[in-house]
This record gives C-alpha cells, structure tokens and sequence, in this order.
C-alpha cells in the first residue's frame, strides 16, 4: 500500500460546522474577455431566507504580466439582481449578454427567465427578451448584432398569453387550464424538472441586439417539429447556426446518436450535414470554422460504462468523426465529484480551440484529480497543462487567442483561467500560465476561512483481491493522534461511474471536525481510471467493489487507530446501494446511512427518470429475467440486516424514487423490528447534498452524524427512538 498527502493546511481559530455553508460563496461559469484582461463570473450565495440561493454576474480583472494587482482591485459586482446567471462577452468585449431570472410571484413560481444584456461602459442591465417560457444559453453572433438561444415557446403560448391580455381588459372568468399529465413516452419525468411536456421542445430563435433601453426587438424562431435542439454555434461569417439535435421520436429504443444540422440565421429550412453514432456534448467550432469537435462515447458494444473521448470532423456534409484520444485512456471533459459545486449557474466543464485550430483545450479526469490539458489537434497528443491535488471543475480562455502575458514567445498559449477546488477550498480562478503555473484572481471565501481549521486528507493506494490497486482518501479529525483509537465512517460515492477526487467536501471535512476518521475510496467502476476499470462491474453491480470498500476498510484498521466495534457506512445514490448491500453481507458496522438509494431494481426500472432499454446494467428487463434483478436488490436479502440504518430521501427524487429504495427497506425492517428511522425532504430531487434547499443540506448533515452519534458513540438522540411510543402502548 502506497501513501501520499498534500502539503496544503488551513489553519484557524475553530473547526469548521455544518452551518458554514450558510456563508460559503460560489463561483461559477467563468468567462475570458475577448482581449484577455478581465473575467467575468457567476457568484453564487444562500439568500437571507437559507432557503434558496442568489446569483449574480461578477467581474475580476487578469492583472498585469508581472503577476501584480492592475489597481483595479477585487472582483467587483455587475449585476444587482437576485438571478442572474450565464454571462457571455460580447466579440467586441464592450457588452455582457446573461440570462435574468425573477422572483416567485404570487403563486409561488417565479417568472420565466429572460436574456438581458448590460454595456460595460455603465448604466443599468436591461432585458432584450419577453418570452412565455423564457430563454437560455445565449450565444453571441460574430458580429455582435444577435443573439441565438433557446426556448420552449411555441406560437401557442404567444396566442394564449394575448388573449389572456385581451381577457384581463375584459375582465371576464379566468378560463381553466389543466394540470393533467397525458403520458405516451417511457421518459415522461425528470430529476432536474419535473413532469415533462411531449409537446413542447427546445428551438432554436434569434433576437436583434437593441442599442438602447428603449428600443424594441422582436425574436424569431428558426426552428420547429417535435425534437429539441441543442448546442447552437455560430459561423464565422454569422450566416449560419449549427446545432445537434436527436431526430427519432423515442430514441431510448435505439442507441445514442446526435444529428448535425445547420439553419441559415435569416430563416430557412435546416440542412442535415451528418448523423454521429453516439451521443454529442460541447459541441465548439474551429475559429476558420472547418471543423468541429466535441464529446462523445462510442456506443459498440454496449456497456455499463463507455469512456468519453474527444473527436473532431469538418464541417462539412457527410463528414465522419475521428477520436483524437482513442489512445488516452482516461475521462476527457469529466471531473471529480464534491458537494460544493456552485448549486446555481455553475456552468461546466467547456471545449475550447485555439485561435490557430492547432490544438483543443479540454479537461480529464485522471487518478483523482481532475487535469486541464491541450490536445493536439491532429495527432491526439495530450500536454496536462495543470499540475498537483486538485481538481479543475470549469475553465475560460480568451476566445480571440491573446498570448499569456507571461510569456512573449511566439506560440506560447493563450490566456486561460481555471475554476480550482482542492480539499480545503472551495473553488477559485486562477491565470494559467504557458508552464503550468497558476496564479490566483479570487479569494471569495478567505475571511471565513482565515476563521476556521482544516486539513488535506491523505491518499492511500491498497491492492484489492484480484490485484487491483484501488485508490482512497482518509480525512482525518484536525487534531488527529495516531495513537488514540477513532470511530470510522465508510463513505461510498454515486454513480456508479463517478469519481472522488482532491476536491472540496464540506461533508468530509465536518465529519472529521466532529472526530470520525473519514475513509472515501474509488472501488472498481469508477471513473478517471481507464476503459476497463470503468466497466468491469457491468452485470455484476453490486458485486466485488463491495469488496474492493471491505479491504480498504481492513487497510485503516491494521493501521491501528481505528475502533472496529465503531464502524459506520454512509453512501448515497449508487453509494445508497452500495451501503444496502454492505449491510446485507456484513455486520461489521455499528450503523448505517443510506441516501437516495434503490433496494429494488425491478420497482427502478419501471419508475426511474431514464430508461434501461438498452442492456448496460442488465442484460434484460425485469419481466424476461426476474431473478437477476432480485439477486442484486437488497431488498431481496432484508432479513440479514441487523446494523441499525437510517434513509435519507428526497421526495421529489425521480432519478432514485423513494418508493424503490429506503420506503421498502425501511417497512421491512419495521416488521422485522430492527432499529431504523427514515428522514424524508420535501421537495428535494436527487441534487438534495449538492444543491438543495440551504436549510435542508444542514438537516441531512445533522441527521447522518446524529444517526452515527446515536449507534457509534450512544449520544442520546430521542427522535430516533420509539420506547416512548411503546410505552404508550402499554
């Protein structure tokens, strides 16, 4: 077994709280200027009610060549609404587009989000569109004129909202609408938003920039039909808009492809260059616009998990795509999973070519840690260009090409900043410079943290039982003794093809404030470790990377500062699985919590978010072959359960239903009266850890160590007790 720790400390007056996220601030979507000076950025707080988040565009300047303050100061505010979000510089650089959102009305929902445009000469931001189902994802025309975007307005919702104008004058009775769902589509709902609407898709329109406040521009939609765009890119020349889109009516009956169009962006029809077999993310135009490149996944054969990879093709009719990192075996344009990602307006990781088309600019997950790279653009050969325990979560680069001012040699790399989370931050820009260097724009939360103590974890390597190695991370309390005996708590990431990382975890590090040692591995299945790592576990989920959790458990206890009879297990999604499973094949542990989980896979697959209709994790449906499904449901194994489990579920969850997962586990093991409680969110979809309700990421954290507290360390937590009630009874 191997060890490795990172030299980072963050040394203040107290331990951190699970309420310091009240006062975290977040960065988001950042955004290089055309010349290269200044970024502008999305800043994320929690609003004075803790109940919601506020976003706002921000703007911090580069600096000068010698890597000191340019006198223009901190970042500055931009923007004083409350939601405000997706800033994009105009090609000139003296405008911002971003999209607006409004407050919750009377009936408890906030208005539709528009586009609003802000001049960085001065004045007030003033909105350039009024649409009944907003707009999003603005995208600048070379020349500045325009804006394309996208909306789910349809001419219907135009008439409607005109004849409600003539009704209200009239003041006659408000004509009923229905809220009843007519489904015909196996996806009729989603996590992120709600039921879904066949009826009403994503197009493409196009909007005349105003000059002034007072002047007036009307949209126009370019696209129709009954299939959703995406991913709208300029020509160089702004005749025309290419876009992806997926034109087969129910296309989880096929595998993924994406068809490539483009529309003149005066209007006309739509002209299909090419169909890509496989799904297509980051679509981005070389800056002659001969080519595109993108992600994607190949979809033969089909697997549990398929590595993203980067391709390129003209842009031309008919063109094939070419994977440029057929031969780089780890994850292009992913990341490394923490729960302090920006809960609003956070962007994601973007595709970038620069200004010469000699190479692409993208991020990889690599052993943990999430990388910025250039790739070469005809070879495929990959240049890591960030470097240490870290984890590049989004990054900008001056789209116009302007050298780094550190480095005046002819082909050094543009101006590039990164979005940068480690352990013990949450997330600043940083200039990168041509070697790799990183010198910082922001510090948004260094008065809190000058307050508070925290340390880096340390990373261990441990060989499974076929010979794996398995990379983990151990956080420690902050005044760690290595020869006092500490309670443990096993905590299993989602996915299942996700990834932990040397990124912040405001979990991980409360957890060790409050005195656990924190072991969080990366078993087999997960990403940023190659192609067949990633896939090994298909058909056989869960399986053996229980056991891969079970050894790495085994390495921290021969260590000897561990307390074996005070074990705990917490997990959530896939980690939610996983735990289920742990507890069915071990007693090892004196507690355990389980969020978001499933318990069922058949109940899943009829009521889950997406579909199973192609064979990734299971090689047929749950009719055609019961008992597979059974053999890996915890449900199936509920009499073996004996360690005392708590389950956190959001009730808005789609993509794990409650129904699927702790509702069934938790009636059975009522039954079987063994010690459990379940803890239910209202209105939390499956995002509750990472962007829920403020007030509710707190009580989820105050629950699961309270549950640990309970069973590990016998602190009296009455309200997960039933003696009174039984008593009662008697």
């Amino acid at each position: 077994m191997s060890t490795r720790s990172s030299p980072q400390t963050n040394a203040g007056e107290r331990l951190i709280t699970e309420k310091d996220l009240f006062d975290f601030t977040w960065i988001g979507d950042p955004q290089v200027s055309p010349d290269g000076s200044r970024v502008a950025f999305t800043r994320v707080v929690v609003d004075d009610e803790r109940t919601g988040y506020e976003t706002s565009i921000w703007l911090v300047s580069l600096g000068t060549a010698a890597g000191t303050p340019d006198g223009k100061g901190a970042p500055l505010p931009l923007t004083n609404g409350k939601h405000d979000s997706q800033p994009r510089w105009s090609p000139d650089g003296r405008r911002l587009a971003f999209i607006r959102g409004a407050d919750k009305g009377e009936d408890g929902k906030p208005a539709p989000s528009q586009i609003a445009v802000l001049s960085l000469s001065g004045g007030e931001a003033w909105t350039i569109t009024d649409l009944p189902q907003g707009a999003s994802n603005p995208v600048w025309s070379p020349d500045g004129r325009r804006l394309a975007f996208l909306t789910t307005t349809t001419p219907e919702d135009l008439a409607k909202r005109a004849e409600k104008a003539r009704a209200d004058e009239a003041k006659p009775q408000k004509p009923h609408e229905s809220d009843v769902h007519v489904i015909t589509r196996a996806i009729y709902r989603s996590n992120d938003r709600g039921y879904l609407d066949a009826k009403r898709h994503a197009h493409i329109w196009v909007v005349d920039v105003p000059a002034t406040p007072d002047e007036v521009k009307k949209p126009t939609q370019l696209t129709t039909g009954n299939f959703d765009e995406r991913e709208p890119v300029w020509t160089p020349d702004g005749s025309r808009i290419y876009f992806t889109t997926t034109r087969i009516d129910e296309p989880y009956y096929e595998l993924p492809t994406a068809d490539l169009f483009s529309v003149p962006a005066t209007g006309g029809p739509p002209q299909k260059l090419a169909t890509i077999p496989m799904g297509v993310a980051d679509l981005s135009l070389s800056a002659d616009g001969s080519r595109l490149a993108f992600h994607g996944a190949v979809t033969q054969p089909v697997r549990s998990y398929s590595q993203p990879d980067l391709w390129v093709m003209d842009a031309t009719a008919n063109a094939q795509p070419r994977n440029l990192t057929a031969s780089y075996d780890f994850d292009m344009g992913d990341g490394v999973g923490g729960d302090n990602a920006a809960p609003r307006g956070a962007g994601g990781p973007t595709l970038h070519w620069s200004a010469d088309g000699r190479a692409l600019f993208d991020v990889v997950a690599r052993h943990g840690r999430a990388i910025l790279v250039r790739v070469d653009a005809q070879s495929g050969a990959v240049t890591e260009l960030t470097r240490g325990d870290q984890a590049v979560t989004n990054f900008s680069l001056a789209p116009d090409g302007r050298r780094h001012p550190d480095a005046a040699a002819a082909g050094a790399p543009p101006v590039v900043v990164a979005l940068v989370s480690t352990p013990v931050t949450i997330g600043d820009l940083f200039a990168v410079g041509p070697e790799g260097s990183e010198r910082r724009l922001t510090d948004m939360n260094g008065k809190l943290w000058a307050q508070i103590t925290m340390t880096p974890p340390e990373e261990i390597t441990y060989t499974s039982f076929d010979g794996k190695p398995i990379q983990a991370w151990v956080q420690k309390p902050p005044d760690f003794d290595p020869r006092k005996k500490y309670p443990l708590i096993l905590n299993i990431h989602g996915g299942p093809h996700a990834a932990y990382g040397w990124i912040f975890d405001h979990e991980f590090q409360w957890m060790a404030a409050r005195g656990y040692v924190v072991l969080y591995p990366n078993p087999r299945g997960s990403t940023s470790y190659g192609q067949e790592f990633g896939n090994i576990i298909q058909y056989h989920y869960p399986g053996d990377d229980y056991r891969d959790l079970m050894i790495g458990v085994d390495e921290l206890v021969k260590r000897g500062y561990i307390d074996e009879k005070k074990l705990g297990v917490t997990g959530g999604s896939g980690g939610g699985v996983l735990t289920n499973w742990t507890v069915t094949h071990t007693d090892r542990f004196a507690a355990a919590v389980s969020q978001r989980d499933i318990s069922n896979w058949g109940c899943w697959w009829y009521t889950a978010d997406f579909t199973l209709f192609q064979p990734n994790w299971f090689k047929a449906p749950p009719f055609q072959d019961p008992q597979d499904y059974a053999n890996r449901s915890a449900i199936t194994f509920v009499q073996n359960i004996h360690t005392p489990m708590m389950f956190v579920l959001g009730q808005a969850d789609y993509r794990t239903p409650p129904q699927c997962g702790g509702e069934e586990l938790f009636r059975a093991l009522k039954f079987l009266k063994r010690p459990t409680v379940m803890v239910e969110f209202p209105r939390e979809t499956h995002e509750l850890s990472r962007s829920g309700e403020p007030w509710h990421r707190i009580e989820r954290l105050e629950h699961i160590v309270g549950w640990f507290d309970r069973w590990l360390l016998g602190v009296p937590h009455p309200e997960y007790d039933v003696t009174a009630e039984r008593q009662i009874e008697k």
